[in-house]
């Protein structure tokens, strides 16, 4: 007996200096300490970083075609030439009955030089497409930047106030405990029925079952925090909304001029007008300057007969029909210059929707927390009133149940409303197109993916690439 139970206070013990031990350890995590660490650490962002610089690629390759192409073509043959009849002279004199047999040993080497001079224009059209979707790519990486951010606020707020639904509702456990064990007291004395205790003893059940699913929205809600910012969330403090607009105008005037999703659409129309171009230079004219130097030897060995040759001269080519396929690819090209279009338009009602729709909603959350904080404090002075009514015994076992009941839901809304009023803030920082690290003030190295796009932009040569893991 004295075994077990010192060894269940050392058990004890060792619990309360593990929680100790992890409370000290543990700092206080802010909703910009967290969008910092995803910002440098997220690999969805990292990976659309990699995934613009690739982009960024679509430059040079356009470019390569004002640049020549060089080509070395070498050939070594082996040759094996018999003549029967032909007189070989022996010391015994000559053998006209004989076989001659030669082996030879020849190659040859040629370098060619291809230098383009016009394409129709196709290099020039190629060129301002691969830019533009350079620039729809910068966009869209911006969009990707601010989903991730956008990301790391839903799951900061939603470990936030799934922690306080843990604890409201085990305040409720506590409170429906106590009032099963009062019940049940009354009960003995006969100054209630069985019926009061079953109610409270329903309620007690019910209230068990909100905290099982609290906490399990909870634990999902901190393996998502973990997803976006990498790390088990510490101590979380309530955050504040950091630039809103002054009013919906104010944001959709911005939202038109800077939201990334929008001007990414805009550049893809740009870069499928340049498409047009491209596929009509098909249609059109090309030259190229050839240069060739070539060299063969038919017999390596016997060193004779060698010969080179230099050439150099011009290349062009009138296309007259090409079985229908290249007008086939300019009218695809029309369509789908087209179709990018009426998606700038189909973006931009888009955006105008989010921005409307965010707006009011963050408005329309300042006057619900405001109401249920009233009703909190409404439902605590109810509960207070009717509990004390109990006690006198003008009221029923089920009144206080409602109280408390009313009381629980009251503070809930209220935790769902402040949460919701922050991650609907931040909606329409992104839906505007302020919800990025430099709009925000992130205190972290701001990437720029114009460093990789100069970097790479005029190479003629070279496979080295800087890539970030």
């Amino acid at each position: 007996m004295t075994r077990n139970w010192m060894r269940a206070l050392l058990s004890g013990a060792a619990i309360s200096l593990a929680a100790a031990l992890q409370t000290v350890s543990v700092s206080a995590d802010t909703l910009f300490g967290a969008m910092e660490k995803a910002y440098v650490t997220n690999p969805t962002l990292n990976s659309a970083r990699a995934g613009q610089r690739a982009t960024d690629e679509l430059v040079p390759q356009a470019l390569s075609g004002w640049r020549p192409t060089i080509g070395v073509f070498g050939e070594v043959n082996r040759s094996r030439t018999s003549q029967e009849g032909v007189p070989i002279f022996t010391p015994d004199g000559p053998d006209v009955d004989s076989l001659a047999v030669n082996n030879a040993t020849g190659g040859d080497v040629s370098i060619q030089l291809s230098q383009p001079l016009f394409r129709g224009f196709g290099t020039v059209n190629q060129t301002k497409s691969a830019e533009a979707r350079v620039d729809a790519g910068k966009q869209g990486l911006l969009a990707a930047e601010q989903q991730v951010l956008f990301d790391v606020v839903q799951a900061y707020m939603d470990v936030y106030a799934g922690r306080q639904y843990v604890v409201l509702r085990r305040q409720d456990v506590a409170a429906l405990q106590a009032q099963v064990k009062a019940a049940r007291d009354r009960f003995a004395v006969g100054e209630i029925t069985r019926t009061d205790v079953a109610q409270a003893e329903a309620r007690l059940a019910e209230a068990q079952s909100f905290l099982v699913n609290s906490q399990t929205d909870l634990a999902r809600a901190v393996a998502s925090y973990v997803q976006v910012v990498g790390n088990e969330p510490g101590k979380l403090n309530y955050p504040k909304v950091v630039n809103v607009p002054k009013s919906l105008k104010v944001a959709l005037d911005t939202a038109g001029e800077i939201n990334p999703q929008l001007l990414a659409q805009a550049f893809v129309e740009v870069a499928a007008n340049s498409d047009i171009k491209v596929a009509f230079s098909n249609l059109l004219p090309s030259a190229d300057v050839v240069a060739l130097a070539a060299g063969s030897d038919p017999d390596l060995a016997v060193g004779k007969d060698r010969s080179s040759v230099l050439q150099v001269g011009a290349q062009l080519s009138i296309p007259l029909y090409e079985s229908g396929f290249v007008y086939s690819q300019v009218r695809q090209a029309k369509q789908l210059a087209s179709q990018s279009r009426i998606q700038v338009i189909e973006v931009a009602r888009s955006v105008r929707q989010a921005v409307a729709s965010s707006w009011n909603a963050y408005v329309g959350l300042a006057q619900i927390i405001k109401n249920t904080r009233t009703q909190v404090n409404a439902a605590q002075l109810a509960l207070n009133g009717v509990q004390q009514e109990y006690q006198a015994g003008t009221r029923t076992t089920l009144d206080v149940l409602d109280a408390q009941r009313d009381l629980v839901q009251a503070q809930v809304l209220q935790v769902t409303a402040e949460r919701n009023r922050v991650v609907s803030g931040y909606q329409l920082l992104a839906s505007i197109g302020h919800l990025t690290a430099e709009e925000v003030g992130l205190k972290v190295p701001i990437y720029d993916p114009d460093a990789n796009y100069r970097r790479v932009r005029d190479k003629w040569i070279g496979t080295d690439v800087k890539t970030v893991e």
